[in-house]
């Protein structure tokens, strides 16, 4: 199956790496797109050969227009899916509705738990035992949407930030190839706020 995915990164690009690395995800990526210059992620997707984009998020005057030249982008690569690897931007409604159902995301938490930027710091500073990666489908709100895969990992006594976030990460470069290619092959089915994954003949397993 072919698919014309769009990844959309703000920093390290740790998790595009992993759409990149999988041998199903890897020949899906069409284009890489950055809300700002100089970053690794860009830099790793050019080493794979991938189209590298930047949309400085500083060029434009408000979320709207940052929107619309990212679907402008999405447009001229003939994209079908998006998925947000570390994206720090939150997306305009117009730019979700074009692409309803068929943007990803991938959060360190068990969401709905921690919802935001600073997770994993919230995670430990509430003293939580359990922690984990969640990949879910984007609505209008921020970490919000129907939840596809989810992983829980243990918070260890002694985790700091960098040490819990680095296990949640593993976890996430497993689960985010995995939820990319249910939704390509159309093995989701959304009922409200609950994603039944299909077997491979459109039945649940």
């Amino acid at each position: 199956m072919a698919a014309h995915v769009a990844v959309l990164v703000s920093g390290s690009g740790t998790n595009l790496q992993s759409l990149l690395d999988h041998p199903v995800t890897g020949p899906w990526i069409a284009v890489v797109v950055a809300d700002r210059p100089g970053i690794a992620a860009l830099d790793r997707a050019r080493a794979a050969g991938v189209p590298a984009v930047v949309v400085d998020w500083s060029e434009h005057p408000d979320r709207e227009a940052f929107g619309r030249a990212i679907h402008e982008v999405l447009l001229e690569h003939s994209i079908e899916y998006v998925a947000l690897a570390g994206f720090m931007r939150i997306l305009p409604g117009e730019l979700v509705r074009s692409f309803e159902g068929r943007i990803l995301n991938t959060h360190p938490a068990l969401l709905p738990s921690f919802p935001g930027a600073h997770s994993v710091r919230e995670t430990l500073a509430w003293g939580a035992k359990v922690s984990g990666a969640t990949v879910h489908l984007v609505d209008d709100q921020v970490d919000h949407g129907p939840i596809v895969l989810q992983e829980a990992v243990a918070v260890e006594a002694e985790d700091d930030e960098e040490s819990l976030h680095r296990r949640i990460k593993e976890t996430e470069h497993r689960l985010y190839p995995e939820a990319l290619r249910l939704l390509v092959e159309g093995r989701l089915k959304v009922e409200g706020r609950r994603v039944h994954v299909l077997d491979g003949n459109g039945d649940p397993p």
